[in-house]
């Protein structure tokens, strides 16, 4: 991971907050697992040790990869930026369909953080990558599995 990743500040809060999570709850628990499997003796037929380390590999993995994640990312606090009407990472942009009217509320954040049923899309999507660069006004052309579809930015926050 050379390159720095993008993450909002509320992004970086939630992995540091699973780090932590896994480094004094999950991590002590698995061991305490294991101790405890150890103890009943013969380890070669122990399902429940077998087990406990199987998630004992999985913790350590993961707190790797969040490891990794925290020290590649370029925190970007949202409130803090004045793109004065561009839309740019971070960004909470409001738009309409030009086809059906329907309007919808979508912030850009990273890979991690992304949440379409809260309306939190990936940086590199097909509609946050149409969307990056363009103003309040502009309409972004979106090739989506049905077509193209054309979104007019109707508002840009940076909440």
């Amino acid at each position: 991971m050379a390159n720095t990743i993008p993450i909002t500040k509320r992004g970086a809060e939630k992995l540091k907050t699973e780090l932590h999570q896994l480094k004094t709850v999950e991590r002590p628990a698995i061991i305490q697992a294991i101790a405890e499997a150890r103890a009943q003796g013969d380890l070669s037929e122990n399902a429940e040790y077998d087990a406990a380390k199987d998630r004992q590999g999985f913790i350590e993995g993961r707190i790797q990869e969040v490891e990794g994640k925290l020290s590649a990312a370029q925190i970007i606090d949202p409130t803090a930026l004045d793109a004065e009407g561009r839309v740019v990472f971070g960004a909470t942009v409001e738009l309409e369909d030009e086809d059906s009217g329907d309007k919808v509320t979508y912030q850009i954040v990273g890979e991690d953080e992304a949440d379409l049923k809260l309306g939190l899309i990936n940086v590199s999507s097909p509609i946050a990558r149409a969307l990056i660069g363009k103003h309040e006004g502009d309409v972004a052309s979106v090739q989506a599995p049905g077509g193209v579809r054309n979104y007019e930015i109707v508002a840009v926050r940076y909440a």
